[in-house]
């Protein structure tokens, strides 16, 4: 287990809490009990006004919001590559989720890259590049719906 010089949770430790969030009951990407107050959340493939998320409470807001538009129920979570840096705060990690659209019984995968800053045992920053044509043809949205409602963020 990762951990930082003050004893709480590293970046890798922290990423693997959101791997097991992510495909339990009540799944979710980012678990509220590991966000900092001012976390920051960035999609930066994602539609303009739905790049960038200050607070947790507007990521919570959000993320709620936009998983009535993700019907997908995530059943595999598997790590491609963890990339450790220079810096103890941030790994960069690669990986593929693959699940089923509750509304169609479509399995389907996307690979997604992400950038994980963690401090004083709470996520600070996440950056995610999101395979957006992978998600759009599992989901069946045309261009027009990702025009207009906007790409749902993982």
């Amino acid at each position: 287990m990762s951990q930082s010089a003050t004893g709480a949770a590293g970046p890798l430790t922290l990423y693997r809490c959101m791997q097991e969030a992510l495909l339990g009951d009540g799944a979710t990407l980012l678990p509220a009990e590991l966000l900092a107050e001012d976390v920051v959340v960035e999609t930066p493939f994602s539609p303009p006004g739905m790049r960038r998320h200050e607070g947790r409470e507007a990521w919570l807001a959000f993320y709620r919001a936009r998983s009535a538009l993700l019907p997908v129920r995530f059943e595999q979570f598997r790590e491609l590559a963890t990339h450790q840096t220079s810096d103890p705060e941030v790994i960069i990690v690669e990986y593929e989720l693959a699940g089923t659209v509750t509304t169609t019984g479509l399995r389907a995968s996307a690979t997604l890259i992400g950038v994980l800053r963690v401090r004083d045992g709470l996520i600070q920053h996440w950056r995610e590049y999101q395979d957006v044509l992978a998600i759009s043809e599992a989901l069946k949205l045309t261009p027009e719906d990702l025009g207009g409602a906007g790409m749902p963020s993982l």
